[in-house]
């Protein structure tokens, strides 16, 4: 493992740390029922406030799935190749984004011409 691989290991491993503090902060918030409130702009807030909670709750517990993957990817040896057609990916996106699975060209074929449903729902279905 060179120099820079450890680095990129130490971000994923940080941020999965980070992740799961945040994951279990989330997790462990007690709601109050949402009809208990005599008020309805009470009621209103809390139910905002829980569903941002909960779709921040899924937005991380994504983000550690591509983080861990990453990890795994340290241990098989395919970390830093594209998924897509194996070539090296360059260094300064795995700086940017340690969790990157494609190369900048595969990337933008995916986003642009014939990839995945990037729409609303592509970060739920594991397409980003």
């Amino acid at each position: 493992m060179t120099r820079d691989d450890a680095r990129l290991k130490r971000l994923l491993e940080e941020e999965q740390a980070r992740l799961r503090g945040d994951i279990d902060h989330l997790s462990n918030i007690k709601y109050r029922r949402i009809a208990s409130s005599n008020h309805m702009a009470e009621n209103a807030t809390a139910a905002y406030d829980q569903a941002s909670n909960q779709a921040l709750l899924k937005q991380l517990q994504h983000r550690l799935q591509r983080v861990e993957r990453a990890l795994a990817k340290f241990d098989n040896g395919s970390y830093g190749y594209c998924e897509n057609c194996g070539q090296p990916i360059d260094f300064a996106r795995l700086k940017a984004l340690p969790d990157a699975r494609f190369c900048l060209h595969c990337q933008r074929q995916r986003e642009t011409m014939g990839g995945r449903n990037l729409g609303p729902r592509a970060l739920e279905q594991g397409d980003i």
